[in-house]
C-alpha cells in the first residue's frame, strides 16, 4: 500500500503527540516503544522509521512539550498586565497536580531530563530562558522570574507527592498567596 506523502510525518506527530501524555504519567525511561507505538496503532518496529533511537523521541517530545509550556505561561507581547498572576494560578491548581499527563513537563520527568543527554539539556534551558525572559520583561526583575519558575515547579511536585488531598490544596494555595504577593512586592 502507498502512504501519502506526509504520512510519515503525521506519523512522527501522532507518536509525539501520544508519547508526552504516556512519558508524563508513566515516567519515559520505564515506558517501552511498543508501548508508544501501540497507543498509535502501530508496532514497535516502525518505530525507527520515525526517529532514530529512544533518546531522539525524549529529546523531540521534551523540546515540544517545554515550547506549548512556554508559550502558554509566558504569553505573547500582547499579553494583558495581570497575565503572569492567572498563568501562576492555573499551574499552581488542584486540577494540575492531579493530571501530570495534561500539564507541564518538569514536575514529572524533570529527574530524567536531569540524567538525559546534554543535547536534550540545552534544549530545556533554552526553553527555559525563553520563559524566564517573558516573565523578567512583565516583572521587570531577571531574579523574580527565575524564583518563580522554579517555586511553580517545585510547589507542584511537593503537591504531587502527598497523599492528603486537604495537605495538597494547602500547599498550592499557600504556593499561590506567597507568589502573588511576591510578584506584586517586585513591581512596586
Amino acid at each position: 500500500m502507498r502512504y501519502s506523502a506526509t504520512h510519515k510525518q503525521e506519523t512522527r506527530e501522532k507518536l509525539l503527540d501520544s508519547s508526552r501524555a504516556i512519558a508524563k504519567k508513566e515516567g519515559f525511561d520505564s515506558t517501552g516503544v511498543d508501548t508508544f507505538m501501540t497507543s498509535i496503532g502501530l508496532t514497535g518496529g516502525a518505530f525507527y522509521s520515525h526517529f532514530g533511537s529512544k533518546g531522539e523521541l525524549f529529546a523531540a517530545m521534551i523540546e515540544r512539550e517545554l515550547d506549548l509550556s512556554t508559550e502558554m505561561l509566558a504569553g505573547d507581547e500582547n499579553a494583558p498586565q495581570d497575565h503572569v498572576a492567572k498563568r501562576l494560578r492555573s499551574y499552581l491548581s488542584t486540577y494540575h497536580a492531579s493530571h501530570p499527563e495534561e500539564g507541564c513537563v518538569l514536575p514529572t520527568l524533570g529527574p530524567e531530563i536531569a540524567r538525559s543527554s546534554p543535547q536534550v539539556k540545552a534544549r530545556v534551558e533554552r526553553s527555559l530562558k525563553r520563559l524566564q525572559g517573558a516573565w523578567s520583561e512583565r516583572l521587570g526583575n531577571d531574579d523574580a522570574a527565575w524564583a518563580l519558575i522554579a517555586q511553580c515547579v517545585g510547589a507542584l511536585v511537593v503537591a504531587r507527592v502527598v497523599e492528603s488531598e486537604r495537605t495538597r490544596q494547602e500547599i498550592l494555595a499557600s504556593s499561590r498567596r506567597f507568589l502573588e504577593k511576591t510578584q506584586q512586592d517586585v513591581q512596586k
